[in-house]
């Protein structure tokens, strides 16, 4: 179960930067199509790579939440994070801090003097 438990962690951390990345790139695209060039390239571009890994990023939220046992209000806000800019990357990194996508790597101890 480690084994799968891992590989879900991983794709859901990937999922997250990859979705902030999309953010990003929409709404560069965005302000190309209603800025003074007038190109819809970006948009047509980034908005189903967007809604491609919006919806890889809710599924995988399900996925993480199920297997690292969230409770249902973690859960949704993992979820809500997925509509405001860059708060995917966000949540993951609270997530992470708090042990929510597994043990949290223990502080390194200075090497001695000596």
């Amino acid at each position: 179960m480690a084994g799968v438990r891992d590989k879900v962690t991983r794709l859901f951390v990937v999922a997250a930067i990859a979705e902030a990345i999309s953010w990003a790139g929409l709404l560069a695209g965005m302000v190309a199509k209603y800025g003074p060039p007038g190109n819809e390239v970006g948009v047509q571009v980034f908005g189903p790579i967007h809604g491609a890994l919006f919806v890889a990023y809710g599924v995988l939220v399900l996925a993480v939440a199920r297997v690292h046992r969230w409770s249902p209000p973690a859960t949704l806000v993992a979820l809500a994070c997925a509509v405001p800019p860059f708060a995917t990357v966000v949540f993951e990194r609270w997530a992470r801090r708090r042990g929510m996508l597994g043990p949290v790597a223990p502080a390194r101890q200075p090497a001695p003097v000596g």
